[in-house]
């Protein structure tokens, strides 16, 4: 039995997030968006038992948490047997050529940089969200 990809958004502006959220919809995206603002609840998330054999996941990383490092979550990720699978977009400010690097290494699948223009942003995310509408996640 196949279920539909669940969206893991790990943002702490609650503005971009409900730009992502609005333009991924936008996209006629309807999966299950989960919203974590900090990169704790977000890992507690990715450890509990709800997350086990729920099906496939997509995961939308910020890396300038309140409480750590995006790249911290990424690696966590990545190092755990059942979620290593999992695509990694960050979905982040930062346009660093080390960070960048950096994410590819720990095994991230697509780095995008958030524009700082409202309209550009929003154009962005609605290509991620036409990406999302024809790309396959494997089971967890």
């Amino acid at each position: 039995m196949t279920h539909p990809v669940t969206i893991v958004m790990v943002e702490d502006d609650h503005g971009h997030a409900n730009l992502i959220e609005k333009n991924i919809r936008r996209a006629n995206i309807n999966n299950e968006i989960r919203h974590f603002a900090d990169g704790s609840s977000a890992l507690e998330y990715f450890e509990s038992e709800e997350v086990r054999g729920n099906g496939p996941l997509l995961v939308l990383l910020d890396l300038n948490l309140p409480d750590m490092q995006g790249t911290d979550i990424l690696a966590r990720i990545k190092a755990d047997e059942r979620l290593r699978r999992a695509p990694v977009v960050v979905l982040t400010t930062t346009d660093d050529k080390v960070e960048i690097q950096r994410c590819y290494d720990l095994g991230c699948n697509v780095y995008i940089t958030k524009p700082v223009d409202y309209e550009a942003f929003a154009s962005a995310i609605r290509q991620l969200g036409l990406f999302l509408s024809v790309m396959q996640a494997p089971e967890i």
